[in-house]
């Protein structure tokens, strides 16, 4: 079996060594990026005067032809084919002959898989970051629709204070605002050509580098030929994002779960976005929500299998560093069928906001509004906080009607008596950014014009 490195070695590798160091069954994915790389390559040699006008026409009508036969399922691998970069070059010098085998020249597989694996990066960031975009818009109608709905809000998954229903969906929109950002960030850091870079020295062939680079719609090319082929931070940094959406999506997740059950009865699933038991007929269960919540210990398993990969990698290229195309391609497809997924069940869920009423109109969900009431005629808050602290102990313990001891209390009475009414409290929330209706208008307009300007990143 021939090689591409079968010139220094008497005899043909083992089927073993084959067997375990094979990468193309999940690196074939990277066929687009390779042919975009290995073109910008092609034509590069060509401005260097490595190949003729007529050798450079030959390769690149050859790799459309490889990109045409990929691209229609119609491309047959051969036995010799280790990885997406040797299938094809052997595929080009079939169709292309002595041009074709040019086509490595100046060029390693260290930083053509490097390059390759930045352009998918690149596209890949963009797509989840669309995808992130559509659930926030979901998340937006939603609240919009939502109108004055309110249930409580919970700290310790205990009860603690109303909020609107707009308040608490944009709470999750503006954590994948962050997402974005952070996607996009990535994106903009990883967005370097290491092609150019060679195994790790560069070379002594007049290449063009920067033309290359922006050949391939790179912001800027490599500074250190070594740093180019071993530097994966990129993709570190792009499972951390992604990680970071995934454990977002994880908490929306367990609150579908809540909200959703018999004990909570806040939503209702649609039945195109939930199953059923085959043992219990009466069941709807959640599974988007929980696969969400559980597929996030697989990505942060993606992204601590990387780091421990990489924390004793010496300068430059190791075949250790075949280790980071799966964790990546796992995320990327893990996120980006979630985000869908969620999408789908967030837009069509049912909320029952009679039911979330009913649980954010206890009269102690008030109790703050009663301390603030009298902080308001001049109490300090922790006194304040120890006569209603008192009062709803009294009530509970005595199972006496808080309106009750709030009236008789010579501190509160009869004019505090309306801030226990049911829906007083979440109108009484007026601070910037918090969730009474006004600060929700603000905030309403506010995420819209964020969407806004994020879809303009994002198309940009």
């Amino acid at each position: 079996m021939s090689t591409l490195w079968h010139g220094r070695f008497e005899g043909g590798p083992a089927e073993e060594l084959l067997a375990y160091t094979v990468s193309l069954p999940f690196d074939q994915r990277l066929w687009p990026d390779d042919l975009a790389g290995s073109s910008a390559h092609v034509r590069g040699l060509a401005r260097a005067g490595v190949l003729s006008a007529v050798e450079r026409d030959a390769v690149l009508a050859a790799l459309d032809q490889v990109a045409a036969e990929l691209g229609g399922g119609t491309f047959e691998f051969g036995p010799s084919d280790e990885d997406i970069h040797t299938a094809v070059e052997r595929r080009v010098t079939e169709l292309a002959g002595d041009a074709g085998a040019k086509l490595h020249t100046g060029r390693s597989r260290n930083d053509q898989v490097a390059t390759d694996l930045r352009l998918y990066a690149k596209r890949s960031l963009l797509d989840v970051a669309g995808r992130v975009l559509a659930l926030q818009q979901v998340l937006l109608d939603r609240a919009v629709a939502a109108g004055t709905a309110y249930l409580p809000g919970y700290t310790h998954l205990q009860r603690a204070q109303p909020v609107s229903l707009a308040h608490h969906l944009l709470a999750h929109g503006w954590a994948l605002g962050r997402d974005v950002d952070r996607l996009l960030d990535c994106r903009r850091r990883g967005d370097v050509s290491p092609l150019g870079a060679g195994a790790l020295a560069g070379s002594s062939i007049a290449l063009d580098p920067d033309g290359v680079a922006e050949d391939l719609g790179f912001a800027s090319r490599f500074e250190n030929s070594l740093d180019a082929v071993s530097d994966r931070d990129f993709v570190a940094e792009a499972l951390f994002a992604l990680v970071l959406v995934g454990i977002h999506l994880s908490r929306m997740g367990e609150e579908v779960v809540l909200w959703t059950s018999d004990e909570f009865g806040f939503a209702r699933l649609d039945d195109a976005y939930s199953t059923g038991s085959s043992m219990l007929p009466q069941k709807k269960n959640p599974d988007i929500a929980e696969l969400a919540r559980g597929k996030a210990g697989r990505l942060i398993g993606d992204l601590t299998g990387l780091l421990a990969t990489l924390k004793g990698l010496p300068l430059a290229y190791n075949r250790d560093l075949q280790e980071d195309k799966e964790p990546l391609f796992d995320a990327v497809d893990q996120v980006s069928l979630a985000l869908s997924a969620m999408s789908g069940l967030l837009a069509t869920l049912r909320f029952d906001v009679a039911r979330m009423a009913a649980a954010a109109d206890s009269p102690y969900a008030a109790a703050t509004d009663l301390a603030e009431h009298l902080v308001v005629r001049g109490m300090p808050f922790r006194e304040a906080h120890a006569i209603v602290g008192g009062l709803v102990r009294t009530s509970i313990e005595g199972d006496i009607p808080l309106a009750d001891l709030v009236h008789a209390h010579p501190a509160l009475g009869e004019e505090a008596v309306p801030l226990l009414a049911p829906g007083v409290s979440v109108t009484r929330r007026t601070t910037p950014g918090g969730a009474g209706p006004g600060p929700v208008a603000v905030q309403l307009q506010r995420f819209q014009a964020r969407l806004a300007a994020d879809r303009a990143r994002v198309a940009g």
